[in-house]
């Protein structure tokens, strides 16, 4: 017999959901690259700092578009029932990462470096940039704002709640039992 605890269970979910989280990744990589370009290209053509605004608008398109994926399907099952707080949240780490860093490796590349042409501009933002930004946006989704320990659903309680109540931790034969998605994945 074991203590029940979400650690091996967490860990077993992190593959599909690191899979999941890429697979939302490539859509709202596929909206911005199209939205840049369409931007740069076309619709602000000719406008000074277009790659900057052209950066901006197809990061905070694509990001409404992962706001949607991530919710809905790669941190479904850890979703917050105060949605306000979570879209929050999502925002500001995704504005900073999706937004911050991709901007700040085009200002690098296209003023400090002086590679201006847009295909130093697409390489620095939607290959370097994106690929950081996604790193520490996949750390923070799931470590804060998708955070299994901030559940806030009726009828759920954290371990501190029940702690607080005087309840003991659950025994069980398998660490895995208490999976949120019911299946004894890795036993």
């Amino acid at each position: 017999m074991t203590i029940e605890t979400r650690t091996p269970a967490r860990k077993a979910r992190l593959l599909p959901q690191l899979i999941k989280f890429g697979a939302v990744g490539a859509v709202g990589f596929v909206v911005n690259l199209l939205v840049f370009n369409l931007m740069l290209l076309v619709v602000l053509r000719g406008v000074p700092h277009a790659t900057i605004y052209s950066t901006i608008i197809a990061t905070v398109i694509a990001i409404l578009t992962n706001w949607i994926g991530n919710r809905y399907w790669a941190f479904s099952g850890q979703r917050q029932n105060n949605a306000a707080r979570e879209g929050v949240e999502f925002f500001v780490v995704s504005l900073a990462t999706g937004t911050g860093i991709p901007l700040l490796c085009v200002w690098v590349s296209h003023y400090l470096l002086g590679m201006q042409n847009p295909v130093a501009d697409n390489i620095s933002a939607n290959i370097v940039g994106l690929a950081i930004g996604m790193l520490l946006r996949f750390a923070l989704y799931r470590w804060w704002v998708f955070s299994p320990h901030r559940l806030e659903r009726p009828g759920r309680t954290t371990t501190a709640e029940r702690t607080t109540r005087g309840e003991v931790p659950v025994i069980t034969g398998s660490t895995l039992a208490g999976a949120p998605d019911g299946r004894l994945v890795g036993d």
